[in-house]
């Protein structure tokens, strides 16, 4: 099945030095693809060499005279920056020319002009931000990541429904595992909120694991974790900043003197497999789940490597039809059920 991508190529922290060379390398790795390079025509022409000639029809640019910046506020993203290159890629997939749409830009603008031109699915009140953490047994998805600080459990319910579809569209999983985060795995612990999630998603017939802990997603419990926005991006947040200080820790250490820098030369390979395993770069790609659409959130600071990933990723969640596959699954289950109105 061929997919198309529109490329957000002006967001981000370095716009079109890396999402142009990452969109190159993703078309040569995928031949079945093709990519709408969106933003303004003349930063972009003299950067692209002959890119071109090479891809033949699987590549165009698409004007857009705006751009977003990293700061820009929500309402001027909306309101005021209409040709933005984040605002034409979403048109575009609105429009049926790009099957995926993917950016580096703001991520509250990028949530709301996605929402507002894609508009949700049926039966889903919020979308939600989805990614992916390594564990000891490989990876595990989270979400949400900070879309919906505050949820009601029939909205944790909708993002375990979004999020098992998501699993299975780009892991292959028929019956992903999904475990709600709290402080404890008993069913006594946690806040009401927490209590009637854990009851609906034993209901709904996904492969509900139950209650896990913090610390379950580094060991891999689970496909999934559900919670709510608040939660997740702290969980985030905490794991990024918890990565940078063991990567800054070894550096220290291994250069204090002759002899640790002896140790840190003979430890070289160990050094740089343990990055590859656990390199974040590898797992850049955050989908904003329950649109009407496919848009994924790369990483801000991202290099081509982490943003080619992004683009890998969207590509696959268009192939097995992603959003099709989450309404198919919310039109199925008891609308009482998934309402917070009903509830």
């Amino acid at each position: 099945m061929a997919i198309t991508l529109a490329v957000d190529c002006m967001g981000g922290d370095h716009g079109p030095s890396v999402t142009l060379p990452a969109t190159f390398e993703f078309l040569r790795r995928d031949p079945d693809c093709a990519a709408i390079l969106v933003g303004r025509e003349d930063e972009l022409r003299p950067l692209i060499g002959n890119a071109l000639v090479e891809f033949g029809e699987r590549l165009r640019i698409h004007h857009a005279s705006e751009v977003v910046a990293m700061d820009d506020p929500v309402a001027v993203a909306l309101r005021n920056k209409k040709d933005s290159s984040m605002r034409v890629m979403a048109n575009l997939v609105k429009d049926g020319e790009a099957d995926a749409a993917v950016s580096a830009g703001n991520t509250g603008a990028l949530m709301a002009v996605s929402r507002f031109v894609l508009k949700t699915l049926p039966g889903i009140d919020r979308p939600a931000i989805a990614s992916i953490l390594p564990t000891v047994k490989g990876h595990t998805y989270v979400l949400d990541l900070g879309a919906n600080v505050d949820c009601l459990p029939e909205h944790l319910l909708q993002f375990g429904i979004m999020g098992s579809m998501l699993v299975s569209a780009l892991e292959h999983i028929e019956r992903p595992t999904v475990g709600l985060l709290n402080i404890g795995e008993e069913d006594i612990k946690g806040n009401d909120t927490v209590k009637r999630a854990a009851e609906l998603l034993r209901e709904s017939g996904l492969n509900f694991h139950g209650n896990v802990e913090g610390n379950d997603i580094y060991k891999g419990t689970t496909d999934l974790v559900v919670c709510d926005g608040f939660v997740g991006n702290v969980v985030l947040k905490a794991s990024e900043g918890l990565a940078t200080m063991i990567a800054g820790g070894l550096r220290e250490e291994f250069s204090r003197n002759w002899l640790t820098k002896l140790c840190a030369l003979l430890s070289l390979p160990v050094l740089k497999a343990f990055k590859r395993r656990f390199d974040h770069r590898a797992y850049n790609g955050a989908s904003l789940l329950g649109l009407r659409g496919i848009v994924f959130k790369s990483h801000g600071a991202a290099d081509a490597f982490a943003f080619c990933n992004a683009l890998e990723r969207a590509a696959e969640a268009a192939r097995n039809q992603l959003p099709e596959k989450i309404a198919s699954r919310m039109a199925a289950m008891n609308p009482a059920a998934t309402s917070p109105q009903a509830a």
